[in-house]
């Protein structure tokens, strides 16, 4: 899989996108609503990958700076948004791929930690942050007080 930075808006980043909504729609009856604005995701406080295999969309995945400490987020922080990898090619491990990009690309800029919010319903992305060496932070965010929401952090 090749990496290319795209903005959060690009034609490719927002069909990626799309389809991950209706991931959350199938198993939360709903998209998720956390306010997003796609300058977040622009360097030197942003950064938003898509993947391509054979020319082919297929991951996404960025971050977007925190700088204001709320809840359990802290001033360095960079929080990961829109993970995502298609159906048709889960398994070969290329969510690690973005995920690792993500991270490297926050430790070249100067951000301290990762941290993300998921869902109950979303056993592969538990697991792939779980053994990716993340932990169970206080929720933070729109979901703060859901119960299907779990928080996780990483230092960099």
């Amino acid at each position: 899989m090749e990496l290319f930075t795209r903005a959060y808006d690009h034609p490719d980043s927002a069909k990626l996108i799309a389809d991950l909504q209706q991931v959350f729609v199938v198993r939360y009856g709903d998209q998720d609503v956390t306010p997003v604005d796609p300058a977040q995701f622009a360097a030197p406080l942003g950064h938003f990958v898509v993947g391509y295999l054979d020319g082919v969309p297929v991951a996404c995945g960025g971050w977007r700076a925190h700088d204001v400490e709320d809840a359990s987020i802290r001033p360095g922080d960079a929080e990961i948004k829109r993970m995502y990898t298609a159906d048709s090619v889960r398994g070969r491990g290329l969510s690690r791929v973005v995920l690792a990009e993500l991270e490297s690309s926050a430790r070249a800029v100067g951000r301290t930690r990762m941290v993300l919010e998921t869902g109950t319903r979303q056993p592969e992305a538990i697991r792939l942050y779980e053994t990716s060496g993340y932990e169970r932070i206080d929720n933070f965010g729109v979901y703060r007080h859901h119960p299907d929401s779990l928080c996780f952090a990483k230092e960099l």
